[in-house]
């Protein structure tokens, strides 16, 4: 089956912007190219377009009324939120005309009892987490951008973060879903029900589907309590082994309380030491690797629980050194340290980025052959691997040999991505574990999917979205 893609015009007619423009107001509708700029370029500058419109629904409502006069007129769309997307999914490459959901903003309820809170696709996700504090709550989906991304981005890319080793991914802490369709119809299925047995469940056909088949304007979320007690350490280990050694022994001992377990290597250290806004080694010493570890409890006994793991790491010779946040000044501190590691990156020259998934057992052999496997394509790359080590999920960056010429290192992308990707491969990962498909990753898609499931895929899409008006030329 093949997906049609349309060719939008260059410029709307006139007559087609004023009658979108009418839908949300001309305040709401921006066509000024000074206005429009901030909505055409991601923040690492990899990926820019062009959109003669700008259209900033203020409802559900006009939301539909939006879908409904593109499909009428097969006009092109593409869904945004707080633009903070790394895989190019949230901009425009063909005119397509833009939706910023940034003014879907409201928080329609918050239910402690059901503990669940139903907010617009708009709300930026650090204010959910804010309102969900205020009533004694957790919203626990963090990520280094929680300050600007939505919600709606958050679902649509089915993010991840910080805190998936407790608590899930986007997708695990969403019980219903308010979308619009490519024709202008709504589902309405904002449901805070635990259990619905009823059929399909359509909800996870738009978690992580980056706008290719509707666009999601609210959600209800899952809250949790809030916990009572959080401890945070930064722990020196020698390799990657070791530290899927700490993980086993932190599980065992704090089992679910145990909501972050992040690696580190020194040359992050380096990095955001030399590069970033007062940053500070955590420890006096330089170690090969490092641990960043949170406990978190509904109990006073997260202190007692963190030095306990540690205790155990020391004894069994796996934990070199360790200091524990001392106050929350300390603690976040660390979590600074460890949001700027990617920028720290870029004072440094190019970086080819990839953000993967393997078993958790298998990330100490995926990073010993993936740094082989680099070093043989281009010797001198600096192989940059941190991420989420407690769900697998690693962010295996790889900077640019020192003087090397930028711009002639990241022609290679595509050469590092095959030799990287093919490791994933053989480990039975995934090349993208929580930044989505976008245009990024879109051409290696079909050779990493199954094809049966790519398939289907595509008959889905070609059943919600016929005409392919919605962000065409995103995933497949």
């Amino acid at each position: 089956m093949n997906i049609i893609q349309p060719a939008p015009p260059s410029i709307l007619p006139p007559e087609l912007v004023a009658r979108f423009a009418a839908i949300v107001g001309e305040k709401y509708a921006v066509t000024d190219p000074q206005e429009t700029a901030p909505y055409l370029t991601e923040e690492r500058g990899l990926f820019s377009g062009h959109s003669p419109l700008i259209l900033r629904p203020g409802s559900t409502a006009e939301v539909a009324a939006i879908c409904k006069l593109a499909t009428e007129t097969k006009t092109a769309l593409v869904p945004q939120g707080g633009n903070t997307g790394l895989v190019g999914g949230q901009i425009p490459h063909n005119n397509e005309v833009v939706i910023s959901l940034r003014r879907l903003d409201k928080v329609r309820a918050v239910d402690t009892q059901s503990n669940t809170m139903t907010v617009e696709a708009g709300v930026i996700l650090a204010n959910a987490q804010q309102r969900a504090a205020d009533a004694d709550r957790l919203f626990p989906l963090s990520l280094g951008a929680e300050g600007s991304c939505t919600i709606g981005g958050n679902l649509s890319t089915n993010a991840g973060g910080i805190a998936a080793l407790a608590y899930g991914v986007a997708r695990d802490l969403v019980l219903g879903l308010e979308v619009v369709l490519a024709d202008g119809r709504i589902m309405h299925g904002l449901s805070s029900l635990k259990k619905d047995n009823t059929g399909y469940d359509l909800r996870d056909l738009f978690v992580g589907a980056e706008g290719t088949l509707g666009i999601i304007t609210a959600a209800t979320l899952k809250m949790f309590p809030k916990p009572r007690s959080v401890e945070t350490a930064f722990a020196a280990i020698t390799s990657p082994a070791d530290a899927l050694t700490l993980l086993d022994i932190s599980r065992n001992i704090a089992a679910g309380s145990l909501t972050s377990f992040e690696l580190i290597p020194q040359i992050a250290i380096d990095f955001t030491v030399k590069h970033g806004p007062s940053i500070r080694a955590p420890l006096a010493d330089r170690h090969p690797w490092y641990v960043l570890m949170e406990i978190s409890s509904p109990r006073d006994d997260a202190r007692d629980t963190i030095e306990a793991i540690l205790g155990d790491g020391m004894e069994k010779g796996i934990v070199h050194d360790a200091v524990i946040a001392a106050n929350l000044d300390q603690r976040n501190a660390f979590w600074k340290l460890r949001e700027v590691i990617s920028p720290a990156q870029k004072p440094e020259g190019g970086s080819i980025k990839h953000d993967i998934s393997v078993p958790v057992a298998a990330v100490p052999d995926f990073l010993t052959e993936a740094d082989a496997a680099v070093a043989k394509l281009i010797p001198g790359a600096r192989p940059f691997a941190f991420g989420h080590l407690g769900d697998g999920n690693i962010h295996y960056n790889v900077s640019q040999p020192v003087g090397a010429d930028t711009a002639a290192y990241l022609a290679r992308w595509h050469d590092m991505n095959d030799v990287v990707h093919a490791v994933v491969a053989k480990h039975g990962g995934s090349i993208s574990a929580e930044h989505g498909i976008g245009v990024l990753k879109r051409d290696e898609l079909p050779h990493v999917k199954d094809p049966v499931a790519f398939d289907i895929m595509r008959s889905i899409k070609h059943l919600l979205d016929p005409l392919n008006i919605m962000n065409p030329g995103k995933v497949l």
